[in-house]
């Protein structure tokens, strides 16, 4: 039987998913979890909306925090504020039993001092929406040049709302990238150009 565990998912996480009555992985998170696991790779997950893709790319990018170094590590990007809201509280409930990794969530919308604020703070995973990350980037509020794996979470949702020239940017800031993950519900041709 396929569980969490024959997945390779660390106990302290997986004691964090039980903790939200996530006992079976869903079909992507059995593709998907044992591929990222296994190094440094590129992966186009296609599933729709409500399947677990945010455990399917966030458990394996936790496996790959080291919260021994107090730097951004990894970056997730999404189109709107409320699921990158969401992206960051599910890590945080993944890591509950866990040596701490912190994610901070940074999205338009918010007063942009307290999210610099926040980002001073230690912070290994940064979700974000395209736009505020770019104007975060560019008043120097958050160093992006040691993250090795970047997700664009819901991509098909990022280019339908015109972020194409924004992703492009943001990718320019990451020379260490190791990993790119890319999710979406649908594959149209912009996907297909970004991949």
């Amino acid at each position: 039987m396929v569980n969490f565990k024959t997945l390779g998912v660390k106990a302290d996480f997986i004691k964090g998913l039980n903790d939200l009555g996530i006992i079976s992985p869903t079909e992507i998170q059995q593709q998907v979890i044992p591929l990222l696991l296994a190094g440094n790779a590129d992966l186009v997950g296609q599933a729709q909306t409500g399947t677990g893709k945010t455990a399917a790319f966030g458990l394996p990018l936790l496996h790959r925090m080291d919260p021994m170094k107090d730097y951004v590590q990894g970056l997730i990007l999404c189109p709107t504020r409320e699921l990158g809201q969401q992206v960051a509280k599910q890590l945080f409930k993944y890591t509950k039993y866990s040596d701490k990794i912190f994610a901070e969530s940074v999205y338009g919308g918010e007063k942009i001092d307290k999210q610099i604020a926040n980002l001073k703070r230690t912070t290994h995973i940064i979700v974000a929406t395209p736009g505020r990350l770019i104007d975060l980037v560019n008043r120097k509020a958050v160093n992006l040049s040691k993250v090795k794996t970047v997700i664009l979470d819901e991509a098909d949702e990022m280019l339908s709302m015109g972020f194409k020239k924004e992703l492009d940017e943001i990718l320019s800031f990451l020379p260490e990238v190791q990993s790119k993950w890319l999710f979406s519900a649908t594959m149209p041709q912009g996907i297909k150009q970004i991949v």
